[in-house]
This record gives structure tokens, C-alpha cells and sequence, in this order.
């Protein structure tokens, strides 16, 4: 009796890296709402007085990495790879 041919253990290493930028694109929105969130933990508890300049800047500075790094990783989900089959109107690697 002929059994049927098993598929491969591991993912090709293309769709794999594919799959884990998408994970990363997945993951931004939270990671940006903790860093968004961190001034308020290094705030200190016994003063009233306290200078927002530098939370300030940090919150634009994690603003703009957060718009540069969504921006590298939409772009390097926009370049198809070698094993995306431009026949096809499906994507190899799609989850749904």
C-alpha cells in the first residue's frame, strides 16, 4: 500500500520571514501603546512640580520611530517574494 506523500516539518524560509514581519506588523500597535504608557511609570510619586519637556520629546521621538518602522515593515510586506505565484490570485502564505 502507498501512503501519501507527508508535508514538509518547516516552512520555506521566504513565507517563514513573511509570516513573522506580518506577526511584527501585528504587534507594533501594542508595543507602541506601552511605550506611549511608559512616562507615567518613571513619573516620581512625591513631587507636584514636575518638567514634561523630556516625557514630551520622548513621546514624539516614539511617535516618529513608530511611523518609520510601520513604514519599513508595509514596505517590505508590499515586495512580493520568489515564492508568491503571480498566477494566482491567492496568497500562498495567508493565514485566513
Amino acid at each position: 500500500m502507498a501512503t501519501a506523500p507527508r508535508p514538509p516539518l518547516f516552512l520555506r524560509p521566504a513565507s517563514y520571514r513573511r509570516r513573522r514581519r506580518r506577526d511584527a506588523a501585528r504587534l507594533l500597535p501594542f508595543v507602541g501603546g506601552f511605550l506611549f504608557l511608559l512616562p507615567i511609570l518613571w513619573a516620581p510619586q512625591n513631587t507636584f512640580e514636575r518638567d514634561t519637556a523630556p516625557d514630551g520629546i520622548f513621546l514624539f521621538g516614539v511617535w516618529a520611530f513608530l511611523i518609520v518602522l510601520a513604514f519599513v515593515i508595509s514596505r517590505s510586506l508590499a515586495v512580493p517574494s520568489e515564492d508568491d505565484d503571480p498566477d494566482s490570485g491567492n496568497d500562498p502564505d495567508d493565514d485566513s
